[in-house]
């Protein structure tokens, strides 16, 4: 099986744990699921070259409802994944003393690139506990499922006869498929390990997501020994690679020629993080982008394009998403009254409850139902913090009535909804600590406008009164800084009341031109066409660029031409 070589491009295979193409197909987390669905889209719809690697997951994540306590619960069905294609390749795996067996499906039926999805959890597998529940279980299934993708990656890759160019690493997870590069050199080229390494980071990129630490993971070797995850290779290394215990980032920022941050203030973040660490590859920045086929309501887009009305497809949007709460929660929201969104995974940076810590200020806002609060999310089944942070956003929601409402069991359908049909998209979180902040992406091209912290893409994208809403008074302040919570409430409060509510409610026409210029602003230049194209031309067409002697320079520059010219805006 060949894949297309277009204008000499690369040909690239995207490793990532989850993918988020559809609510229909739960084998997604969040953000980072729904930026590889968005991204493997992209890729259909530009006719690249990239075919992407994930896991079958037969337990999704989570399902996860609120108890009458007000706490999170989870629930996991197994799901059916009839309409996944069988290809009939497998692959094994050596793990923890077993050689698995790992199935290979095909996903391709929503407008994507094709995705292959391993599996060990069929009739018959004694190992279907390795590719059962995302991100669940102890640190040995996490380890058995990294395997299963890295490792049964690579190998379905050749069982499947694809000549590839490029591996991207769409975070540390997938770092055994390096491993596995190695040892290919070693075993079939007779390669020393030091020439397999440096061999394989010519063929490797990587990204990196966060500086939160709980996405960095680390493994003891004791473990990785255990599990069988040296797959061939030595302590001594296993240890060069990614130091003891093993960090699987700095593996992989080891194993790439070029590694890259999901915004700019990211890069900054990602650079000053890793810069004590030795012979990892540089960190560059491309800003994420979204699928906006996906995301943006085409009445909206139809508006937009033809210079036409936006508030009538945007009242539209809004009376379904009141709609959907009236049906699951029994809340009647007002369609006239100011609407705010905020849904993400609950995670204390993130400071979901923000709003709500002056009494005196929010509470009148609320009683006297000039705002409407709208809160969705997903804390991680073991997340204890997580969960506390929806508890209290339940708390206010039985508080205040038809004023907050929070929807339960978070997924893309859910997304969808809110990010067409809110009027104001907030986004609070602890400078430097979001990444890029794709939500916010998703509600600008959609017309909502964003009310937000300076962190993330919105460093590089709204614009204070034109485009959306700004907090940040002193952007240099970091999470670190003692004062920041109460001076970004302040903040908050005082755009909110003073500027938000004011232009709401007293100047449609401002407000309505606000929405089109956050459009205007996000609509190519925050889409994964965008950051498609850019993968090609800096990390790419560059990393293929370092196997000198399969490429030539003209060949590179034609290449870096078909993907990173003149957009096309109506993609």
């Amino acid at each position: 099986m060949k894949l297309h070589d277009q204008n000499g491009s690369p040909r690239v295979a995207y490793f990532c744990m989850e993918y988020g193409l559809d609510h229909k197909l739960p084998i997604y987390a969040g953000g980072l699921g729904v930026l590889a669905g968005d991204y493997i889209k992209a890729a259909k719809d530009l006719s690249a070259p990239i075919v992407s690697i994930g896991i079958l997951w037969n337990q999704d994540y989570t399902e996860q409802f609120v108890g009458q306590d007000g706490y999170p619960y989870d629930v996991y069905p197994n799901y059916d994944f009839s309409s996944v294609k069988d290809t009939g390749i497998t692959v094994n795996v050596r793990v923890r003393g077993a050689d698995v067996k790992c199935k290979v499906h095909l996903v391709d039926t929503y407008e994507n690139a094709p995705l292959y999805l391993l599996d060990t959890n069929f009739p018959g597998s004694e190992h279907g506990w390795m590719t059962n529940r995302l991100y669940g279980g102890v640190a040995q299934d996490r380890v058995a499922a990294e395997m299963i993708l890295g490792i049964g990656g690579i190998r379905a890759l050749r069982e499947m006869g694809m000549d590839i160019d490029i591996y991207h690493f769409n975070e540390g997870h997938a770092v055994f498929a390096g491993i596995e590069l190695i040892r290919e050199k070693m075993h079939d080229q007779n390669m020393s390990f030091h020439d397999a390494w440096k061999r394989t980071q010519k063929q490797v990129a990587f990204t990196t997501h966060t500086p939160v630490e709980a996405g960095n993971e680390i493994w003891d070797h004791a473990l990785l020994q255990h599990m069988e995850s040296y797959n061939g290779l030595t302590y001594e290394q296993m240890r060069e690679l990614g130091d003891d215990p093993f960090n699987m980032t700095i593996a992989a920022l080891r194993l790439s020629n070029i590694a890259n941050a999901v915004s700019k203030l990211h890069g900054q973040t990602a650079r000053d993080m890793w810069s004590n660490v030795y012979e990892t590859a540089p960190i560059i920045s491309i800003t994420n982008g979204v699928h906006v086929k996906t995301w943006q309501d085409e009445r909206i887009k139809k508006a937009f394009d033809n210079g036409d009305d936006l508030w009538e497809p945007h009242m539209a949007c809004k009376k379904e998403l009141i709609e959907y709460i009236r049906q699951h929660t029994g809340s009647q929201l007002d369609n006239d009254k100011l609407l705010i969104g905020f849904a993400r995974r609950a995670a204390p940076y993130k400071r979901s409850e923000l709003i709500f810590r002056d009494v005196e200020v929010i509470e009148p806002l609320l009683r006297e139902n000039q705002i409407q609060l709208v809160f969705s999310g997903k804390a991680h089944p073991n997340d204890g913090h997580g969960k506390e942070i929806i508890k209290k956003l339940v708390e206010m929601d039985r508080r205040y009535g038809d004023s907050v409402v929070f929807l339960e069991n978070y997924n893309m359908e859910i997304a969808r909804l809110l990010v067409r049909g809110s009027d104001v998209w907030l986004n609070n979180p602890r400078r430097p600590l979001e990444a890029s902040g794709t939500s916010g992406m998703k509600a600008a091209v959609n017309g909502v406008l964003n009310l937000s912290v300076v962190d993330g893409w919105v460093a590089e994208g709204p614009q204070h009164g034109v485009s959306g809403f700004l907090l940040c008074t002193d952007c240099e302040k970091s999470a670190q800084d003692s004062h920041q919570d109460e001076r970004d409430l302040r903040a908050l409060y005082n755009v909110l009341l003073t500027e938000v509510m004011p232009t709401y409610y007293n100047n449609r026409s401002r407000w309505i031109n606000m929405m089109r210029a956050s459009i205007d602003m996000s609509h190519y230049q925050f889409s994964s066409h965008r950051m498609l194209r850019e993968y090609f031309d800096v990390l790419y067409h560059k990393t293929y660029l370092s196997q000198r002697d399969r490429i030539s320079m003209t060949q590179f520059e034609d290449a870096s031409m078909h993907f990173a010219g003149q957009p096309n805006y109506n993609q």
